[in-house]
């Protein structure tokens, strides 16, 4: 029974059709094996990664696994009848799964996530109608996956679906550290789903606000504009040129042949202002409209690099004056966040986990 493409997500579980070796072509788990989708194919990539209950990935094409909700309904008579005229044992070998290999229990994502929001353009207020919807969100694991020897998956990726989930703890540690694309979930004004434990969440966010949010934002900003000075230093003219040409891409900050990617550049000034402005308000504006001409301007290759490279030189400038102004912290609340983890723990350990995370939507939380 053939799968449908759009059945295979992040968080799926999923049977391999294959043995899965490791190093030295050594079997690690026999054809069989559950696991769960942690990571999709992006753009032309045919390989999906699969965390096995053991901690082990494994990279699958879609061929070589089949969804585990699918396998058990394709041999569900078969197991009806085998449970009759066999043991225990033989029944999972009758369906092919491997004992050591099956989780627990069904593993949902949907029910443990805490928290989602949309980012990218769209929460910045510089979208247009064809940009895509970027979703980040947080999910608690249960408490029988995380006191496993093996643990629970740090972090979900769906590129079909442009979304990403990060497990509670890890997405904490990494908002404690500044990480500018963890803080603005926290601020996104627009939020799709959020559970009781959630709200707490956001109700602590500001916690996580310090002066470290200078050497982060700024810091990583003056990194990859220096980056972009040495392109410009090496090619001349001709990269600027080429750049207002170039179309493609996301995430580099050169395309094909050393082209600048301006919609880079474009968002490392929109991180010197984001930075500036939390620094001053205590709160991260996310949107950014007020500069949104400048801003898809330098986007679309429109303005003279010398131009670009003089607004953010101010913009650094602007960054250390906040600096020097801000009220926040030199460091973020550990403490608090650490309690809060605590008690997500506790709750995912208790009996009414699911009274308690039931899921409730706030969809104009700013």
């Amino acid at each position: 029974m053939a799968d449908h493409a759009d059945s295979i997500s992040a968080g799926t579980q999923v049977v391999s059709r294959v043995e899965v070796r490791g190093t030295n072509n050594s079997l690690v788990h026999p054809r069989g094996a559950v696991g769960v989708v942690t990571r999709t194919p992006a753009g032309e990539e045919k390989h999906f990664l699969v965390r096995f209950p053991d901690g082990f990935e494994f990279s699958l094409q879609r061929e070589q696994m089949e969804v585990l909700k699918h396998f058990k309904a394709r041999l569900g008579v078969a197991a009806d009848v085998s449970r009759l005229t066999s043991t225990p044992a033989r029944v999972g070998e009758q369906n092919g799964l491997t004992s050591a290999a099956t989780p627990a229990g069904d593993f949902d994502l949907e029910s443990l996530v805490i928290y989602r929001c949309v980012v990218g353009s769209r929460a910045y207020g510089l979208d247009h109608d064809e940009s895509d919807t970027d979703r980040r969100g947080i999910y608690l694991a249960p408490a029988e996956l995380q006191w496993s020897l093996f643990g629970a998956p740090e972090q979900f990726e769906d590129n079909a679906t442009q979304s990403c989930y990060w497990e509670l703890q890890k997405f904490l540690i990494m908002a404690l550290k500044a990480n500018p694309n963890i803080l603005e979930c926290l601020y996104s004004p627009m939020v799709e789903k959020v559970t009781p434990l959630g709200e707490e969440l956001l109700a602590l966010r500001q916690q996580f606000l310090s002066q470290m949010i200078f050497q982060t934002f700024n810091g990583y900003a003056m990194s990859q504009f220096k980056k972009i000075e040495q392109d410009i230093r090496n090619h001349g003219e001709r990269i600027a040129r080429s750049a207002r040409r170039d179309k493609e891409g996301k995430n580099n900050q050169r395309g094909p042949g050393g082209q600048l990617r301006w919609k880079h550049a474009m968002h490392l000034l929109r991180l010197l202002l984001t930075g500036a402005a939390t620094l001053r308000e205590a709160r991260m504006p996310v949107r950014v409209e007020a500069h949104r001409d400048r801003l898809l301007a330098v986007k679309r290759g429109e303005l003279p690099w010398l131009e670009v490279d003089t607004w953010r030189k101010e913009l650094h400038r602007d960054f250390e004056r906040a600096l020097a102004e801000t009220k926040l912290p030199e460091r973020p609340d550990y403490e608090a966040a650490n309690r809060f983890l605590v008690k997500a723990r506790r709750v995912s350990a208790s009996p009414l986990a699911d009274l308690i995370c039931r899921t409730a939507h706030h969809p104009n939380i700013v």
